[in-house]
């Protein structure tokens, strides 16, 4: 496994120390993490595609490798990330589940490699950190493969500005998208995908005025789609077989 060199970004938002805390719990992996990816793997339209080249962008301290591994069993590994610490501690991780995964200390927006050198890009509740979203993504589509997959899974503005987010985590505010707008940015990069390949989780944490506790205990009946503000979105998106340059 290849050690990182240190980096620093300006184009990130660094998490608070309970969200770095938070990034290690049950909760995050069982509750977030693990739904989240199997939720994109039925997001597909075809099958995966079979010993791929994986990049984890924003890959954090790691938690993700187990899902990923059980879920799509890519055969090359890659895991970038800015912070030096969370790099770290996905190189454990790594370790520990005797994978062989390649860290990259980078910023999302400036990837060190080469044009069309992954077929899939796995981004969950990263973009949200990040102050240059459109240098990301375009990032992400030059990476790709012409065919490759983009895994997305984010929370919207809904979600991130509300009093308790705000509270206990940090994030870039002036960045912060609704679903639609996160759709629209990803057709306006050139990815494409369909209806069937999204998907609005409304899940119990992502509801941050009670975390759904009323709807629970009975009292309140969940808005269905159409009648509330989406706090999830999830695409799995396609650079086209014949790609724009």
């Amino acid at each position: 496994m290849n050690k990182p060199a240190a980096f620093f970004s300006n184009t990130y938002v660094e998490e608070t120390r309970f969200g770095f805390w938070f990034l290690r719990s049950h909760t995050w992996q069982h509750h977030v993490l693990r739904v989240a990816i199997n939720d994109l793997r039925r997001l597909f339209s075809e099958q995966p595609p079979a010993q791929a080249v994986l990049l984890d962008a924003g890959c954090g301290q790691g938690k993700s490798f187990r899902y990923l591994r059980d879920t799509f069993a890519p055969a090359q590994w890659l895991g970038a990330d800015a912070d030096p610490h969370s790099l770290t501690l996905s190189g454990q991780e790594a370790e520990r589940l005797g994978l062989e995964v390649k860290l990259l200390g980078s910023d999302c927006a400036e990837l060190p490699l080469a044009d069309a050198s992954v077929d899939m890009v796995f981004c969950h509740q990263t973009f949200h950190h990040l102050v240059e979203q459109q240098k990301a993504l375009a990032e992400f589509y030059r990476v790709l493969k012409p065919g490759g997959y983009l895994l997305f899974a984010e929370s919207t503005k809904a979600y991130i500005d509300t009093w308790v987010i705000r509270w206990l985590f940090r994030h870039p505010m002036h960045v912060q998208k609704s679903a639609a707008g996160y759709l629209q940015m990803l057709r306006e990069q050139g990815f494409a995908f369909a209806e069937r390949n999204v998907s609005y989780p409304y899940l119990w944490w992502s509801r941050a005025t009670d975390f759904g506790l009323l709807e629970r205990l009975g009292l309140r009946r969940p808005k269905p789609f159409g009648e509330r503000e989406e706090t999830l979105v999830n695409v799995v998106a396609r650079k086209p077989l014949q790609a724009a340059p």
